[in-house]
């Protein structure tokens, strides 16, 4: 099994990035999230081979973290491994993990290609997942003022990777008002 890898970041696209490790290249399917990260030369990345009948594929993420939660995702009837990364492309690992715990689907139904149904179903398998393994993750502090936040931002056209971003970095000491961190928020957007 292939864990980790580091080499040479040789090309990015939006799904994938190559690594060159010892003359050879190898594709590495990942979250944007990941490879929005990777900037250096020089990549580090905790992987999971997926073997199929007809390929082998390599997947990449930033932290065990996120492969962790992607191996927990893929053990789930009817979503494979594209979706996964869809998953992790879209929503962080703490904002993920707030969703299943405080049985919010409709964060997780914001993800392409994920239908109220599957996101129902993402929750309910998972709340045993993460007290069975995933509880070393760190839970984010999401309460209902930044589930109004989300929904103000991406109503107002933001991906849920941008207001995610967003909302993360309003200040501690920011004011309670929910228009007043809207506010700051799409500051922090350059809007």
């Amino acid at each position: 099994m292939i864990t980790t890898l580091e080499g040479n970041l040789v090309a990015k696209s939006a799904d994938h990035v190559v690594v060159s490790l010892g003359g050879v290249g190898l594709e590495v399917y990942a979250p944007f999230t990941t490879i929005e990260k990777l900037q250096s030369e020089r990549v580090f990345l905790y992987t999971r081979l997926v073997v199929r009948e007809e390929s082998l594929t390599l997947y990449g993420f930033a932290t065990a973290g996120e492969r962790e939660v992607f191996d927990a995702v893929l053990k789930i009837s009817g979503i494979g491994p594209k979706l996964a990364v869809a998953i992790l492309s879209t929503l962080s690992v703490d904002n993920l993990r707030s969703a299943v715990v405080n049985d919010r689907p409709e964060i997780i139904n914001r993800v392409p290609g994920i239908g109220k149904k599957t996101a129902q179903k993402i929750v309910l398998e998972l709340q045993d997942k993460i007290a069975g393994g995933l509880d070393s993750l760190p839970l984010a502090a999401e309460d209902d003022d930044s589930g109004v936040l989300l929904d103000a931002l991406t109503g107002l056209g933001y991906s849920v990777v941008e207001a995610q971003a967003a909302i993360q970095s309003i200040p501690l000491g920011a004011p309670d008002d929910v228009e007043e961190r809207v506010r700051i928020a799409l500051q922090n957007l350059g809007g």
